[in-house]
């Protein structure tokens, strides 16, 4: 069957390689077109914790296509799902089969639906794809571990004579495991071990799996531990791998989407640019949490100007990634604890370059602080539960005082839901705010985050009073009676050169 399947997937590549990307008679997409195919706002789907499709309790692929009108109502348009392989974990980043689906998420024909009716909503679907390592269950690893002399046992990597068991560094005693042939090196933990990118064997099944999944129609990738990919975090050759990878890629899919976790400074992040069309910002992720929290601006704009300078020095179309939090971080609004300083931490980064992603359950303002399984509790559908709840742990953070849900938000229009959701529609509706550059404006006042938006000759003006009091600030707006209000969510007081917002509020306009 596996072999069937492989088959079949090459002759989708060689078909997909052989057409343009328009069709058998439009011509190709230019690079600029691809760019902007590109862009939009991604919701990351735990797919575990978001709907569940058949009563088991447990969020799956069924329960995503029977909530797409809820993903098309918010305006996102595109969904990163977490890992749907096979594993033996609950999160499965420990892959024991890249070419399935886990019986727990579903099957591949609901899959294809799922892209499927993802398509026509316009809603492309990146996966996450863990080629960093695998689970020690995955069939390479055991026959790796059976004998010593098996094809598979350099698809791992394992400590020889001169190997050094205890050597000093940030994962000091902890990378190298032991096991009766010997010991194997394990970055994250012994259930999963290390992949051998040094073996071309393995670089080619890394490909292989890339293609079978965008021959079944996937819209891209968010690459797990991305820096990782070599022992050591030998960064030079992680990256030389990435450029290889991606190369790939291309012949067979131009548009195909890649976004890499980097979890380090932006200095360390801006060369992954050569192999990666966007890589997630978390220094820019801090600002904007410890913006929002403070009230204050710490120089929003100016930062994200020099972090996307920095990039660029590596690629001509750099995609931005900005976020608040994800799967491995406490909940935005944990950090927060406040509904309006949770709605500005979501106007400022909603409204920068890039593509912005939204953590499932941010929308509503969800809790979730500590232990992993605490930041990826159920999401919350109902004020007490209903048809496609999943109940996959008790919520301890959503529960009791604070239990935000879908169906309590939906119908008020000063909620967090409805605050995203003006927010995301603004931004797909409007080419600079959706694809331009950012040129920041001083405006000479420490509260408020101005920048500029732009695309080509269009333009918007953007302004975030980030406290808790009303705020002004002087600005020439050259002829102000000529632009347009494109969004607020609070009052704004205009002068003959000052403007005044109201607390905590937000002022889109164009000319």
């Amino acid at each position: 069957m596996r072999v069937l399947r492989r088959l079949a997937t090459l002759l989708l590549i060689i078909l997909l390689m052989i057409i343009p990307l328009e069709g058998v008679f439009g011509e190709p997409l230019s690079e600029e077109d691809i760019f902007l195919g590109k862009h939009g706002v991604f919701y990351q789907i735990f797919v575990r914790a978001f709907a569940d499709g058949n009563g088991d309790g447990l969020g799956d692929l069924r329960g995503i296509i029977d909530r797409m009108d809820y993903l098309t109502d918010l305006g996102v348009s595109g969904i990163w799902l977490t890992p749907i392989h096979p594993s033996p974990t609950y999160h499965k980043y420990d892959v024991t089969d890249y070419y399935a689906i886990d019986r727990e998420i579903g099957t591949l024909e609901e899959f294809e639906e799922l892209i499927t009716k993802a398509h026509s909503r316009g809603i492309r679907v990146i996966m996450d794809l863990v080629l960093h390592h695998t689970s020690r269950l995955h069939p390479w690893f055991i026959a790796a571990t059976l004998d010593p002399q098996s094809p598979y046992r350099d698809y791992y990597i394992w400590a020889d004579s001169d190997t050094n068991l205890s050597a000093p560094g940030p994962w000091a005693q902890r990378v190298w495991h032991p096991h009766a042939t010997g010991h194997y090196y394990g970055l994250f933990w012994d259930g999963m071990p290390d992949l051998n990118y040094d073996n071309p064997k393995v670089r080619e099944e890394a490909k292989a799996i890339a293609e079978f999944w965008l021959a079944l129609g996937v819209d891209g990738f968010r690459l797990d531990a991305a820096m990782h990919m070599y022992a050591h975090a030998e960064k030079d050759r992680a990256l030389d791998w990435w450029v290889e990878f991606r190369d790939h890629l291309r012949h067979i899919k131009p548009d195909a989407y890649l976004v890499a976790e980097v979890w380090d400074n932006s200095t360390v992040v801006a060369p992954y640019y050569e192999g990666f069309d966007s890589a997630f910002n978390f220094d820019l992720a801090n600002l904007i949490i410890l913006s929002a929290r403070s009230g204050s601006d710490f120089g929003l704009a100016r930062v994200t100007q020099r972090f996307i300078d920095r990039y660029e020095e590596h690629s001509e179309w750099v995609i931005d990634a900005p976020f608040l939090t994800n799967h491995d971080q406490d909940r935005a609004m944990s950090v927060l604890n406040d509904v309006e300083k949770m709605k500005m931490a979501a106007s400022v980064y909603l409204t920068l370059p890039g593509n912005p992603f939204v953590y499932y359950g941010e929308e509503i303002g969800m809790k979730g602080a500590g232990p992993d399984e605490n930041k990826r509790e159920p999401f919350k559908w109902y004020n007490v539960s209903g048809p496609g709840q999943s109940t996959w742990r008790a919520s301890n953070f959503n529960t009791g005082a604070w239990q935000p849900s879908v169906e309590e938000q939906q119908g008020d229009p000063n909620s967090i839901w409805s605050h995203y959701r003006n927010l995301i529609h603004l931004r797909e509706g409007n080419l600079p705010l959706k694809a331009g550059k950012i040129i920041p404006l001083d405006t000479g006042n420490k509260q408020i985050v101005g920048f500029v938006r732009q695309w080509q000759d269009e333009q918007a003006l953007v302004l975030h009073n980030l406290n808790s009091a009303w705020q002004a600030i002087e600005l020439d707006l050259n002829q102000a009676h000529s632009w347009t209000t494109l969004y607020s969510d609070g009052e704004v007081e205009w002068g003959e050169d000052i403007i005044r917002l109201s607390p905590r509020s937000s002022l889109v306009i164009e000319q």
